[in-house]
Parts: structure tokens; sequence; C-alpha cells
């Protein structure tokens, strides 16, 4: 049977997936879209309710345009969905100044989303602890602890925001191909020939956008390169007297203690009974086919002794429920977005180290522009895949 050819694919309809599809499509372009599974699904990096969104970004100024365009984007694409996508509820990062821990990324994470703010003409309010204490009672900082507070931040639903860029994509003539898995992609000529479970497809251009798949996909050297992590999620019972104060509360980030794990987040509760946090852990890499999905009662102790006790008020021990997810981390815990060494029609698109969501729909429209041989308007250099290869 002949290939079918396109102009453009896109491997993977994540949050980097979906948004590229999204803006290929609205070029006009013939474009196709493929998943192993069905998007919005809960088995890669994109589910779980909810993901921080913030404009001063403390993993580096490189950063701050894709979340600034990506805010816009998103008021774009709830004026062209009716979906509730960004809640600007405020964001909170409380920590010590000139915390010495090492973080790949995230080191200094405080006094860098401080400069990042300032640098960027960000609203921001610096705040004590008593201040704090006092503005949002849920939380209970050290005194020698402060708070970086963003109005502007918050948060995305994040199946939401896939399932939008999705029907916007197919409303500009996109096919989305679910359900299939890519086995291969070699390029042939000036074509790249993609290999699935349901047959062959030709596209002049391909970006792949697979997450914890894509070193298994790509192989060298991103097989390397990119190690997937087992993540978990924990929605903890909040304590009736406390919940008032728990559905006021802004997104927060908290990194503590000495090692590069010390550091946790959450939400305001959105179901008037529990508020979902979680930590960050990079250990062993994970074999996205065979993720351990089940999570022990021991975990969520584990998740509450070590991060809420002492810092969170009013938060149960009890887990309500749980989940897990899977991110894609480089050693650097830095983006990459950049061709393959090897195949230049194939463009390799942001395996994020587990805070790209809130990038995702300005990488998505850069994808499009390069892809369609403009120049992105913001500065990809930074996640090249060179520096990976020392």
């Amino acid at each position: 049977m002949r290939a079918e050819h396109y102009d453009f694919a896109i491997v993977g309809l994540g949050a980097m997936g979906s948004a590229s599809l999204y803006q290929l499509a609205r070029s006009g372009a013939k474009v196709i879209g493929i998943d192993r599974f069905a998007p919005p699904h809960n088995q890669g990096s994109t589910h779980g309710e909810t993901r921080i969104t913030r404009r001063a970004i403390g993993e580096g100024e490189a950063y701050v345009p894709l979340a600034i365009r990506s805010h816009e984007l998103w008021r774009e694409i709830e004026g062209q969905t009716g979906a509730s996508l960004l809640h600007e509820i405020g964001s909170l990062i409380i920590g010590r100044p000139d915390d010495p821990a090492e973080r790949p990324g995230r080191t200094s994470f405080l006094d860098r989303s401080i400069v990042a703010a300032q640098r960027f003409g960000i609203a921001h309010e610096v705040l004590s602890a008593a201040e704090i204490r006092h503005r949002y009672p849920n939380f209970t900082p050290d005194d020698d602890e402060v708070g970086y507070f963003e109005p502007g931040g918050g948060y995305l639903r994040v199946e939401a925001c896939v399932a939008a860029n999705l029907q916007l994509a197919e409303r500009h003539g996109a096919t989305a191909l679910l359900g299939t898995e890519v086995l291969a992609i070699a390029q042939q000529g000036d074509s790249v020939r993609i290999v699935t479970t349901h047959g062959d497809i030709l596209a002049a251009q391909v970006a792949v956008s697979a997450g914890p798949w894509a070193g298994q996909l790509l192989g060298e050297p991103f097989a390397r390169v990119l190690k997937p992590t087992r993540q978990v999620m924990h929605w903890f019972d909040i304590a009736p007297a406390a919940l008032d104060d728990w559905g006021r509360s802004p997104v927060f980030m908290w990194p503590h203690g000495d090692d590069e794990d010390g550091s946790f987040y959450g939400f305001p509760s959105l179901d008037g009974a529990t508020m979902k946090t979680a930590d960050e852990f990079y250990g062993a890499a994970s074999n996205p086919n065979a993720i351990d999905r089940a999570v022990p009662a021991a975990d969520s102790a584990r998740m509450h002794r070590t991060h809420v006790v002492g810092r969170l008020a009013g938060v149960s021990a009890h887990a309500a429920r749980t989940t897990t997810c899977i991110y894609t981390a480089t050693a650097d815990s830095i983006f990459v977005i950049d061709r393959h060494p090897d195949q230049p029609n194939v463009l390799v698109v942001s395996p994020c180290s587990g805070h790209g969501f809130k990038h995702s729909a300005a990488i998505g429209e850069a994808v499009a522009q390069i892809m369609t041989g403009a120049s992105s308007i913001i500065d990809l250099t930074p996640f090249r895949l060179a520096r990976l290869l020392g």
C-alpha cells in the first residue's frame, strides 16, 4: 500500500505535540498527529488535573518569553473554544534566600525567580514569613523563610488544554491518528518515513514530542541523554476548619532541605475536600512501558512526613487518591528543542524535565514557525542538543 504523504507529522500529542499540531494546522499545512493512546490520557506526562504556571521562571530566564507568550496563547485558545484553561490565582514560592542546595535547573530557585521578575517587569511581591502566615494561614513557614508572590501565576487545567488544542487542530483540518504506535522514524531523501502499527506515513518534516518514549524511538544520542522517571501526585484530605483557607490559596512551590529532592509543590483545593501536592524525584530511570502505577500508602505517608508536616496547616495524612506520571529529564533539567543530528527533517521537541507544561502553548507556536521555514519569535538556542553531548 502506498504511504500517504503529509507536509508535517507530529509524533506524540501531549502538551507539546497537541500545541504543535494546532499551530501547524492553522498555518494551512497538511498535517497529521499520531499518538499511541487517545489524548488527553493518563499514561504519560500530561494528566492529573493541573500544572503550575508563572511568568518569572527560576529555572532560567530563557524560559520567561515562553511563559509570557503561552499565557497570551491560552487566553486566545479559551476565546476560540470556550474552555476554561488558565486560572491566574497567584503563585507563591517559599524558601530561604541564598539557598545553597544543588538542584539541577532549580538551584537558588527563589532568588532567581525574584531576579527574573525584576528584569522582565513582572508584577510581584516579596513577603516575610509573618506576612505569608497572615495572608495565607494554610502555610506555616519558619521565620527565616520568605516568599515570592506572583499575582499572575496560577494553574492550567491540563487535560482541558490538550483537548482544546486537538479540537482546534481538527477544526483547521488536521488529521489525528490515535491508538497508533510509531515503531520507527527514518529520513529518506527529502522525506521522513514513519512506520506505525497502522501502516507507513510519509512527511516532509516530523516533530517528535513523544515524552518518555522519545529515547526509545529516536535511539542515540537521545536514549543516552533522556531519562524517564516515575512521579507521584497525592490528594490529601483537608480538615474542615481549613477548607476556606485552602479554597483561597495560591499555588505554591517550596524548596527546602539539602538535596535535589528537597522540594515540593501544590495547589488550592479544587473540590472542597482535598488539596493536591507532589515532590520531584529524579532517581533511577523508568521504562515507560512498565511504570508501576500502584502507589502504596507508605509513599503518601513519606510525602506527608517529609514535606507537609510543619509547613501546611490543616492537611490530613490520609491520601484520598493518588496518580503517577512520567517526567523525562535531561542532566541539567533544560529542555531539548533541536534537529536530530542525523536526520535534519526530524525536530525533537522538549523532553521538559518536569517543568514544561506552562510553556507548551508557545513551544507549539515556535515549532510551527521553525517547520514552516520562519524563524521562531523566541530564542530557542539555549535548548540545543549539543550542550548535552560534550
